[in-house]
């Protein structure tokens, strides 16, 4: 007796997608080290903090 597994509509539409689309995980991880994998200058992020003018509460006084 042979077990399969459960595969839902989801899972199976996904394994279609990546087939259909061979370089879609590539193209994830470029965008994800572009937007998130990056470096933070410490230095620029407290000089803007305190460079920054604080917002009234009501802008229109």
């Amino acid at each position: 007796m042979k077990l399969t597994r459960y595969v839902s509509e989801f899972e199976e539409f996904l394994n279609r997608y990546r087939d259909d689309h061979p370089g879609m995980e590539d193209e994830q991880r470029r965008g994800w080290q572009i937007w998130w994998d990056h470096r933070l200058d410490l230095d620029a992020a407290d000089r803007q903090k305190r460079d920054t003018v604080a917002t009234k509460p009501y802008y229109y006084s």
